[in-house]
Order: structure tokens, then sequence, then C-alpha cells
């Protein structure tokens, strides 16, 4: 899949600035203050749309998901239109996975061309955790609100529960009823997990560069 990383960038702030909410410019500088590299930053190292500019449509795919869902939701049951805010919806679908944007550093590495054996360079990345070991749901969560935007419960909690039980120590009693309350109190966190699962695993299917393709 070829990716627009100029195209994909515009329609990301494009979102984000149609739902007018306070903030949405500090979050755009902080997302691409160079600390950051969430515009360029692969959605993966080795599955999904794991390349330059990956996580940004990702977060795209995931957004058209929601939105489409939503409608589907609101014309089966009408009653849940305002706990869908179209705004909450985009905001939380597009944030999910900022806390990406950091771990993902570009390297080269050595492998064996697969009909040659002759060693080959790849581009592919390492992944570091060290800039701020938070968690994957709960560093988009809380990167959210140090950017300044004006963010509510709901986006937050839909984010920092996107990944559903993945997310979760099977040990862990606490963390299984609060990512069950907040389901059962948000359908927005609902809307999320399953907008986040079709995009990885429908639209982007079969989107992971091949390491043994020269």
């Amino acid at each position: 899949m070829n990716l627009d990383l100029k195209a994909d960038r515009a329609e990301f702030i494009a979102l984000l600035r149609s739902t007018g909410r306070e903030g949405v410019d500090d979050l755009i500088e902080y997302l691409d203050d160079g600390r950051n590299r969430f515009f360029t930053a692969p959605a993966s190292v080795s599955h999904h749309l794991n390349k330059d500019g990956g996580l940004v449509r990702h977060s795209l795919n995931v957004c058209h998901a929601a939105l489409k869902l939503r409608e589907m939701v609101i014309a089966e049951r009408p009653d849940l239109e305002a706990e869908l805010n179209e705004s909450s919806v985009i905001i939380a679908s597009l944030l999910h996975d900022i806390s990406k944007a950091d771990i993902y550093i570009p390297t080269r590495r050595k492998s064996k061309h697969p009909k040659n054996g002759l060693t080959e360079y790849i581009d592919t990345y390492n992944v570091n955790y060290s800039n701020f070991p938070m968690g994957h749901g709960e560093k988009s969560a809380i990167m959210a609100l140090w950017s300044g935007l004006d963010i509510t419960q709901e986006e937050l909690l839909a984010i920092r529960w996107h990944m559903t039980a993945w997310d979760l120590p099977f040990q862990s009693n606490e963390l299984t009823r609060s990512m069950n309350v907040a389901r059962d109190k948000y359908p927005l966190c609902s809307l999320i997990q399953l907008a986040d699962g079709i995009a990885a695993s429908l639209f982007e299917f079969n989107t992971r560069d091949n390491d043994e393709e020269f």
C-alpha cells in the first residue's frame, strides 16, 4: 500500500479542526514538535502498516470506520445519537494511538536475500519505550491531556480502553472491571474498540511490508 503522507496529514488536521474543540492547534503542534514522529511513524514494526506514515493512516482508517459505525448504530438506536457525538468519535478515534509517536526509531538491519543468499540491509524500526513508559492506552490519553486539548471523560476512556482485553493483565480484576464499567457507561468505548479492530484487521489487511521483498 502506497501512502501519501502529505494528504494524510492534511486530512488528519482537517478532521481535528472540524470538531471546533479548544486546544486543537496546540495538540497539532504537540504531535509535530520534533520530539514526536506522529505524522511519519509506522503503525507497527511487523504487523499492519509497518512503514513511514502508517500511524496517521491507521488513525484515519479508525476514524473512517468509527464514523460509519456511528451512522449504522444511530439508524438502529436513534436514542444513542447524543452519546455518540460526532466530535467525540473523531477525537477518540484519531488520538487513540498517539502514544506510538515516539517509540518507533528508524534503523537498518542485515537480512539475507531469499533468492541469492547475499546479505542486504533493509529499513526497519527499533522499539524504545524509555521516553515515557506508561502503557499504550493510558499514554495516549495522557498525551492528549498534556497537549492542552479540551477533552471529555468519555473520550479519555475510549482512548484508554481501545485495546479491549488485549491490553489487560489477566490477573488484574480491577482493570477488567474498570474496562467493563467504562463500556457499560459510555457507548463510545465500544464504538472505538470495534473501529480499531475493523481498521487493523480489514481495512489494513495485507498492508505489512514483507522483509524478504527486495
